[in-house]
């Protein structure tokens, strides 16, 4: 998809070997359990804490006026995905659907998310229309509906994992998923799916547990220190949100689907998959299909591949860890240090997608002006500016994304450690239960590294 070509130019002016990266990695991986072991003794996460911020201040944030700006904004962004992948030119590269859907939306705003909070809550387009039409209906009867059905136990989190995967799909296995119009098209079906859920169980109860980007964002907020508590903005400690998560059935295949999808991202740009892609494309043509065909299901063969490995990874962790004593089981013992695996997923989008956001960013600014790319058209005067790719230097971006991948998993150390004091009676056991911790946090910093260095080399 040319409009994700992720990868920046090549390294080779490093002052240090790449391979020296991943050891210095490594060690500082291995030094933070260490010090973690020594210094941390007791938990400090499970009980965040809070500060509101001052009443005026948080009354504004929390205002029905804000409230009802940011929805409008949300749903006059939805509006224009849809309007602009219909009605704009057919270009990716020249869509304000595709860029803002690729871009500023799915990685954009997962950033935004870690530094500030549940900024998408307030933004999420389906839940202020489905509130919109709860508000109606509650008119119309004279009173508050329940909702007609209660939601499953069961289903947990599956609902968001087929969104995420559906959406993934698009982006990465789909021929033709950066089209403009198809764009438009996955938003109807998507809105239309959502709104079922939503009138089926509930506007909220769907957007906390079965909307997928709902549920997306959340976790990446929950990271950020910044929360709202019975109706006051104030701030919490940093990972306590993560902390507070309470587990529900599909919450490791969730977490498995964020790493996984980002993981053969960075791996289709690498030798390890254009490699051996052609023989599989060509083993789905043989049954029949044609080479576009064979080609979107070797993409999708390998995303679930990835999605598959990242998962058999964790659960072998666990099972390492159960293995040291205690009386979970590992099916709990995986529901209950899930949580640590948020902020890899984190590092992994941030490392991966660092160059293509703030390169291609910069589209918004000329496509804000003129989205849906008619000549002549220039709405703020800016339809002529050009993106800047030299805004961050090839061996800058190494620098920083190297620099999220460590803080990410030094950050999940931190949460497992956590965990670990709170889930064994004895310090012994929690300290032996995250040597296999460490080994998975190593795991996923080495294929991180691995893969920029593949993919961009």
């Amino acid at each position: 998809m040319p409009v994700i070509a992720h990868a920046v130019a090549g390294r080779s002016d490093l002052p240090i070997p790449e391979w020296l990266f991943g050891w210095a990695a490594a060690v500082v991986l291995v030094v933070s359990f260490v010090a973690l072991a020594v210094l941390w003794p007791q938990p400090r996460l499970q009980d965040g804490g809070f500060r509101p911020l001052p009443t005026w201040l948080s009354r504004a944030l929390t205002s029905r006026v804000t409230d009802v700006l940011c929805s409008l904004i949300g749903v006059g962004l939805l509006g224009m995905v849809v309007y602009t992948g219909f009605k704009g030119v057919q270009l990716p590269q020249a869509s304000f659907a595709v860029q803002f859907v690729f871009v500023v939306f799915w990685t954009g705003l997962v950033g935004v998310s870690v530094l500030f909070g549940d900024i998408f809550r307030a933004l999420n387009p389906w839940r202020a229309l489905g509130r919109f039409v709860a508000w109606i209906s509650q008119k119309a009867a004279g009173g508050e509906m329940p909702a007609p059905l209660k939601y499953p136990d069961r289903l947990g989190y599956l609902p968001a994992v087929v969104g995420l995967l559906a959406f993934t799909t698009l982006e990465l296995a789909a021929s033709e998923g950066n089209q403009p119009s198809n764009v438009a098209v996955a938003s109807l079906v998507y809105s239309a799916a959502t709104f079922i859920g939503m009138a089926l169980y509930g506007v909220d109860e769907w957007s906390r547990k079965g909307e997928a980007f709902g549920v997306y964002f959340n976790l990446f907020s929950r990271i950020s220190p910044w929360t709202t508590r019975d109706g006051q903005v104030g701030l919490r400690k940093p990972l306590s949100g993560l902390a507070a998560w309470k587990p529900l059935p599909g919450n490791v295949l969730l977490l498995a689907v964020m790493i996984g999808t980002v993981t053969f991202d960075g791996a289709a740009e690498a030798p390890i998959w254009s490699g051996i892609a052609p023989d599989i494309q060509e083993a789905f043509v043989s049954l029949g299909l044609s080479l576009e065909q064979g080609l979107e299901l070797a993409n999708l063969l390998g995303m679930l591949l990835a999605v598959a490995l990242v998962y058999g990874f964790y659960r072998l962790g666990i099972a390492g860890a159960r293995s040291v004593g205690g009386d979970l089981s590992s099916r709990e013992l995986a529901g209950t240090f899930v949580h640590t695996l948020v902020p890899i997923a984190f590092a992994y989008v941030a490392a991966h997608y660092l160059t293509l956001l703030l390169q291609q960013g910069q589209t918004m600014i000329f496509l804000a002006s003129n989205p849906l790319g008619r000549d002549g058209t220039d709405f703020f005067g800016t339809a002529d500016r050009a993106v800047d790719y030299g805004i961050i230097g090839a061996t800058t971006a190494w620098y920083y994304q190297v620099g999220f991948v460590v803080v990410g998993h030094v950050a999940a150390l931190i949460l497992a450690h956590d965990r670990a004091l709170v889930t064994y009676d004895k310090a012994r056991l929690a300290v032996r239960s995250q040597y296999w911790m460490l080994v998975i946090m190593v795991g996923f910093t080495s294929l991180a590294l691995w893969l920029l260095a593949q993919s961009n080399g």
